[in-house]
């Protein structure tokens, strides 16, 4: 090894004389890089290999070239770069191949092999890189593409990237990624050669021999593509990201045409079809010329009239499709444009009176999502419409009595607006509902409590809380208590709540450290709770959480009225207590802890 070691120090010779010769470094300098080259050295050629050691010694490497830049720019010496930089260039892509050799499976050290050949235009060194990974990383389709993407980007072969993608479909067959960028690819190169054409025609040189099929330059590849996809890949959302993929390209108007007439042919039925063609309908007068002429006035009118033209498609489709879905789409869409600024009254009234009317036909059907019930809450407050929405929610849970989602939100909204039934209510949902289920409800009823009723009312909730929910939802309801109390009757009362839940399982780490940071809040602290504290979170948690045990030796050490006699058996209880890999963290933070570290 110390052979080997040698003799690449002794390659580095050449290139380090040759800094020192130019008056990029000092002879100091130059004894520096040569020992700290040494060090590397020895960790890369030992027999137990560790990945951390090649990243270091890549990563001195590059900041020595870094360095030399700087010390180019400053000097304004540019010569001797193959005998310089090239040398140390080379060296990386060694330690690199070595370490992607042994590491296979580290894709990013793979990556950053690419990132750094690219900084460096080595572009012949980067398709041998992209080979042996593919060979290595087959399964995985973003290599594919970032490969092809490397031949028609920067390599500019389309043929190259056309056989990757054409590889990778055979590894991927159904891989929607795959055929996207594949598709956009061939339009790409449909739309290079289109441009390149009419330069060569504009220079007025003869076109005869060159090759420019004219299947290929309507985008003829790229309709094959979509073809063999979408018989691949089902689903109306793959079919759309294919159109509008193709919808970038002005040249593909045929092929756009086609793949819009297919989509309401084959997935007519789906929601997202609807959606894109009532959408449409908002863009098909756009590029009017007279559109951009004519006043405030028309030009609102004709807003108006294109999205009556989307609305009729949105009502057709709910003729034949009321689901769910469907009316989400309708609705989402009657959202956006209400949302959108106009000066135009008229037209915001009658965005407002469809968008209200919409959420209403949906509920009425009872096809609203849970998801669009606070949206239309928000609404009908923004427009001072308080009455219907509370008859919405004092309603909307007939139809979802076992819906979480719906209780919390008419809740809400009771609270938020002060109704006198908010109590009823919360009685009525938890007799709806599953008690697993009830954690945000008993959360919700005991902060409304809180700021509408006395404490005496708030605690007597808390108390119901525990014992009516399930055992892990009582643990969060302890801790939430145990913060009112402090809140509201501070360090006395929130004592005497620890008090009367200390033997009420279960517990968390969370509650028993509560109490203790709020002993360690008051002016007289005192060690003996705070003891008392610690041991009955010990009790429950000693066994699991390391970190309670060095916590407390630390409320030995650093308390006036500590003891740090008492650490040498703490630490003996915590050795026996803690379990498998607990052990050594233990000993390593106590270790930490004591040369104060930690």
């Amino acid at each position: 090894m110390a052979e080997v070691i040698e003799q690449h120090i002794e390659d580095r010779l050449p290139e380090l004389l040759q800094l020192e010769r130019v008056g990029l470094f000092t002879r100091k300098e130059i004894k520096a890089v040569i020992r700290k080259a040494s060090a590397l050295e020895q960790k890369v050629q030992r027999r137990a290999l560790f990945k951390e050691d090649f990243i270091n010694y890549i990563q001195y490497e590059i900041n020595l070239l870094e360095l030399i830049k700087k010390r180019r720019a400053r000097t304004r010496y540019i010569f001797k770069k193959d005998e310089i930089e090239f040398s140390i260039v080379h060296r990386i892509q060694n330690l690199f191949r070595r370490a992607t050799s042994k590491w296979k499976e580290d894709i990013q050290l793979w990556i950053s092999h690419i990132a750094f050949c690219k900084k460096w235009n080595n572009k012949t060194q980067i398709s041998k890189i992209f080979s042996s990974l593919l060979a290595i990383h087959p399964n995985k389709p973003a290599l594919w593409i970032m490969a092809a993407k490397w031949e028609m980007e920067d390599c500019l072969s389309s043929e190259s990237a056309r056989h990757l993608f054409l590889r990778a479909l055979r590894f991927h067959p159904e891989s929607p990624k795959l055929f996207q960028e594949y598709f956009r690819m061939e339009l790409m190169n449909a739309e290079k050669q289109r441009k390149e054409k009419q330069e060569f025609e504009r220079a007025k040189i003869d076109l005869d021999e060159l090759d420019y099929p004219e299947e290929i330059l309507n985008g003829g590849l790229a309709r094959i593509i979509y073809k063999e996809a979408v018989s691949k890949i089902k689903g109306a959302e793959f079919h759309l990201s294919l159109l509008s993929i193709a919808k970038l390209f002005t040249f593909a108007q045929d092929l756009q045409k086609e793949i819009y007439d297919h989509l309401q042919v084959l997935h007519g039925g789906d929601p997202l079809t609807w959606d894109f063609v009532a959408r449409r309908e908002l863009e098909l007068d756009s590029q009017l010329p007279e559109a951009s002429t004519q006043g405030k006035v028309m030009k609102a009118t004709e807003v108006a009239r294109r999205e009556e033209r989307s609305c009729a498609v949105y009502e057709e489709a709910i003729d034949s499709l009321a689901t769910e879905a469907m009316w989400k789409c309708y609705i989402t869409f009657c959202l956006e444009r209400f949302n959108r600024k106009t000066n135009s009254k008229e037209l915001k009234e009658k965005r407002q009176e469809r968008v209200v009317a919409v959420f209403q036909r949906a509920h009425e059907a009872r096809l609203l999502s849970e998801d669009l019930y606070q949206p239309w809450f928000d609404l009908l407050m923004g427009l001072g419409l308080t009455e219907v929405a509370l008859g919405v929610a004092l309603g909307m849970t007939d139809c979802c009595g076992d819906s979480i989602t719906m209780w919390q939100l008419q809740l809400q909204l009771l609270i938020r607006l002060e109704n006198s039934e908010v109590h009823k209510r919360f009685e009525e949902a938890f007799q709806h509902l599953k008690a697993k289920d009830c954690l945000p409800l008993w959360s919700l009823w005991v902060e409304w409590s809180e700021s509408a009723h006395s404490e005496e009312d708030t605690e007597a909730l808390f108390q119901k809380s525990l014992l009516a929910t399930v055992p892990a939802d009582s643990v969060i309801m302890k801790e939430k208590y145990l913060d009112w109390a402090y809140r509201t009757g501070g360090h006395k009362k929130a004592k005497k709540v620890f008090i009367s839940l200390h033997e009420n399982r279960p517990f968390s780490v969370q509650f028993f450290r509560r109490m203790i940071q709020i002993e360690k809040e008051q002016e007289t602290c005192k060690m003996l709770n705070l003891r008392e504290y610690y041991e009955r979170a010990l009790r429950e948690f000693g066994s699991v959480n390391s970190d309670l045990w060095l916590d407390y030796i630390k409320e030995e050490l650093s308390h006036p009225f500590g003891k740090p006699e008492n650490c040498g058996q703490i630490h003996w209880r915590a050795m026996k207590m803690l379990q498998g890999e607990l052990v050594e963290e233990f000993v390593a933070k106590y270790s930490l802890l004591q040369i104060g570290q930690l």
